[in-house]
């Protein structure tokens, strides 16, 4: 047996023996994922913002769990989505970075998406906001399993206006399933009319299983809210966007609550990174973590994560256990009773164990890698964290920009460094020197990595990648 299907062996029956094959009445009949764009640890009323309120977020959180350590693959926007949508670090299915307008690559269409593993269970599939997958229409979400999708194809800042690139973008797309219905839209609109989708498909579909995938433009530079919600909180036009994406999520409640679908229905709130703080008043926070997106310290990679399954996630509950986006898919197949994607590595993992509150239930990862494009920069078992030496962009403790303008990065460096994220969550005392045998236990699962991942830093091929698609 040759090592790739060996590690696709072991990862299918690792995800086929993490827990009980759910029943029937075990299943959420529907599915609503609002990936928010750019949002920090720190970015919700329920995770310590000041300035503005985020009730039904907070409402969220009460009546199910909050991951207090739950993470995206990478701290940029192809990449992140490319490892929520298919269940793999991004290196493996080969998206990097933040796709342009116009790239020549996007997720292969071989790859299986969350719709494609949820479609043969009957599910109605649908994605309103920001995809940032590929925009051509080979790309596009009617392609990769959705049924309907209404948004942009790339991130709002990828337009004619953007303050360090004028005229450097093409016209913003506004696209209703393959066709452009908008150049350069009112981004004002943006929140309110994801929600109005949103809504409508929840609606329409009310009968039926449904996964709802609301990836929002916001709070991405620049931003824009609802008029209505323009000057409202004291945190300036940061605060009403969120106050925006609140109340959005506000409207998805009372329509399930409508319908009477509260416990038909697992509700997932996270985001796609950490803030970009470089642009100051109109970036997040990502509180006591280090940095911001765009590195592979916490701050960049660790994300507000809600989960509420109304009679089947404990309310009120929080958890510690490290757990990531790449386990959604996994753990969506599971609970729909749907089959993982066949003859391909899936580094996800169910954590249905974690969600039920199951008083044993552990991560069910050995180790947490942290690639920056094709570097492995840095991993995580249990509470220990060792960065490799690698460079990493930083405002050295500088305020950040103002007013939409960003304010420049420096370059920095990190040298071999181990940090126990127990005890310092802001990964600012090295204790390499103090535990040398967590350095080599760890230095070993690194090695495991390059070999199955590669790693750019290292020189090293990954023996498991799978290519992007190319047009």
């Amino acid at each position: 047996m040759t090592s790739m299907r060996w590690l696709a062996s072991l990862a299918l029956a690792a995800a086929s023996c993490a827990a009980p094959q759910a029943g029937p009445s075990d299943r959420p009949l529907n599915i609503v994922l609002v990936f928010a764009d750019d949002l920090g640890y720190a970015d919700l009323g329920c995770t310590g913002a000041q300035g503005y309120e985020t009730p039904h977020l907070d409402r969220l959180a009460r009546e199910g769990m909050r991951f207090t350590s739950f993470y995206v693959a990478q701290a940029v926007c192809s990449a992140s989505r490319a490892a929520l949508m298919t269940g793999c670090y991004p290196n493996r299915v080969g998206i990097q970075g933040a796709l342009g307008p116009g790239a020549k690559t996007g997720l292969h269409l071989d790859e299986v998406t969350i719709a494609e593993v949820l479609k043969p269970r009957g599910y109605a599939t649908a994605c309103f906001g920001k995809w940032h997958l590929g925009d051509d229409p080979k790309f596009l979400p009617t392609r990769q399993g959705f049924d309907d999708y209404f948004g942009l194809p790339y991130s709002n800042d990828m337009w004619p206006r953007h303050p360090e690139r004028p005229n450097g973008y093409p016209p913003l797309p506004l696209i209703d399933r393959e066709t452009v219905v908008e150049k350069n839209p009112d981004q004002t609109k943006l929140t309110s009319s994801y929600a109005d989708r949103a809504v409508s498909f929840i609606e329409k579909n009310k009968d039926r299983p449904f996964f709802l995938y609301l990836p929002h433009s916001m709070p991405h530079v620049p931003l824009a809210v609802s008029p209505d919600l323009a000057g409202k909180s004291a945190r300036g036009v940061f605060g009403d966007v969120l106050m925006d994406i609140d109340r959005s999520v506000g409207r998805i409640l009372e329509t399930l609550a409508k319908h009477g679908l509260d416990g038909r229905t697992l509700v997932i709130f996270t985001s796609d990174n950490g803030p970009w703080l470089s642009y100051g008043d109109h970036a997040g926070s990502a509180g006591p973590l280090r940095e911001g997106k765009g590195t592979s310290f916490e701050g960049g990679v660790r994300v507000p994560a809600i989960f509420r399954w109304t009679g089947r996630i404990p309310a009120g509950r929080t958890c510690g256990e490290l757990a990531a986006t790449i386990d959604l898919l996994p753990t969506f197949a599971r609970l729909a009773g749907a089959a993982a994607p066949a003859g391909r590595i899936i580094d996800g993992r169910d954590i249905g164990p974690l969600l039920r509150g199951e008083p044993e239930a552990r991560s069910p990862h050995e180790a947490y890698y942290y690639y920056w494009g094709l570097e492995l920069q840095a991993l995580r078992s249990g509470p220990w964290k060792l960065h490799f030496p690698h460079e990493y962009r930083s405002l050295d403790g500088k305020p950040g920009g103002r007013d939409g303008i960003p304010a420049k990065y420096v370059q920095r460096r990190i040298e071999l460094s181990l940090f126990n994220l127990d005890s310092d969550v802001g990964e600012t005392a090295d204790v390499a020197a103090k535990h040398p045998e967590v350095v080599e236990r760890l230095k070993a699962l690194a090695d495991k990595a390059r070999e199955d991942l590669g790693d750019s830093a290292a020189k090293v091929q990954g023996k498991n990648v799978r290519p992007a698609g190319r047009l």
